[in-house]
């Protein structure tokens, strides 16, 4: 922890020195959640949770460095997620380098970006630990093979990765970009899963449109090596519309139709935007990069479909409220979302979500959340 955080004031006293622009921001979370169990579910539970996210970023003319961290006191259901007790069934979404335990709390740190960024006119070159996003998918997120997206934690920080991108921009609405990065096992040296590959965006007035093609090198998980081919394309029309597909091949099982993640969504505003409607569907293939891990989850079962509802009601500018159903892995979860600006800057959230499978109901998780962004 120590060392993350001498690095964090090393950043900021180098950039001062060199650089004359230097920005922090960041945002500040508060919550605090209760479960009450009913059926398998346990009894009761609750946690208590602080989370900050600081971002700072120093510019000159030609270069920039990025950097951010994430801080965590935690207690309760919190903690017992946060040190790693159910991080591989909770999808907690942070792994933290260290913590230590208080009385009644325990505090961990993570390094969340750390990468620079070389720019001319027509191209960027960015090296480090950053996020690599990819695909238009706004729920499950197909084509993002490096960091998927839950619709349980719609509000996680993406993960970033060790990874260096080149992008050229030949005109306004053309983006080439190619990318390589470390394998996933931090400790592997002999370079197996390192991944390297290349996509293309092309954006028009009412619609875009990515292509993607990657290859990952072979490792324990395959001899060969894993190709990834990934299309997305949203499109503004009477509704908004999207498609997110990526198939991946593995020559050593002969990948066939379980490899593809593929994810088609609507959605469309009544009343001037007062209320708005999103579905979207997802095929999960066993042996694709998708969403969720191929495995089984928590509850032994496995589902290739998948889907995702929402009605959202904007009483006005500072107020909504959001009503979704989440069907996947053979388990229901209804959702119901407050959200209420109390001031600039300032933001409350009040969730309610109640999964249940067709014979068990597994109880009810309130959650409560101030944010304040700065």
């Amino acid at each position: 922890m120590r060392k993350i955080f001498i690095i964090f004031l090393l950043f900021l006293f180098v950039s001062s020195s060199l650089c004359a622009q230097l920005t922090v921001s960041g945002l500040l979370d508060s919550t605090v959640s209760f479960n009450v169990g009913a059926g398998d579910g346990q009894d009761f539970s609750m946690g208590v949770e602080e989370f900050a996210n600081i971002r700072f970023q120093a510019r000159r003319e030609k270069f920039a460095v990025f950097g951010a961290v994430n801080l965590l006191a935690a207690s309760g259901d919190y903690a017992v997620n946060a040190a790693g007790f159910a991080v591989s069934k909770s999808g907690y979404p942070l792994a933290y380098t260290s913590y230590v335990a208080g009385d009644n709390y325990i505090a961990g740190i993570e390094l969340e970006r750390l990468y620079f960024r070389l720019s001319s006119e027509y191209t960027n070159f960015d090296g480090g630990l950053m996020r690599l996003p990819f695909g238009y998918g706004q729920v499950w997120g197909s084509s993002d093979f490096l960091n998927p997206k839950n619709p349980l934690k719609p509000d996680a920080r993406p993960r970033g990765i060790l990874s260096a991108a080149f992008s050229w921009f030949p005109v306004d609405a053309l983006k080439f970009l190619a990318f390589c990065s470390a394998p996933r096992d931090p400790y592997s040296k002999d370079g197996g899963g390192s991944l390297f590959g290349l996509s293309l965006d092309r954006h028009w007035g009412i619609m875009s449109i990515q292509s993607l093609y990657s290859y990952e090198t072979p490792d324990a998980g395959s001899e060969l090596g894993l190709h990834r081919i990934g299309l997305s394309i949203k499109a503004d029309l009477v509704f908004g519309f999207i498609l997110d597909a990526l198939y991946t091949y593995n020559h050593e099982i002969k990948t066939a139709q379980d490899g593809l993640s593929f994810s088609l969504g609507a959605d469309y505003s009544f009343f001037d935007g007062k209320l708005i409607l999103l579905v979207e569907y997802l095929f999960n293939g066993e042996n694709s990069s998708t969403a969720f891990h191929p495995e089984k989850n928590i509850l032994g079962s496995h589902n290739e479909h998948n889907i995702y509802g929402a009605l959202t009601l904007r009483f006005n500018d500072f107020s909504s409220l959001a009503a979704a159903f989440i069907y996947t892995y053979d388990m229901y979860t209804p959702v119901l979302t407050f959200n209420h600006e109390l001031f600039q800057g300032a933001a409350l959230t009040l969730s309610v979500q109640a999964p249940f499978t067709g014979d068990s109901f597994y109880g009810v998780n309130f959650t409560a959340r101030i944010r304040l962004r700065f």
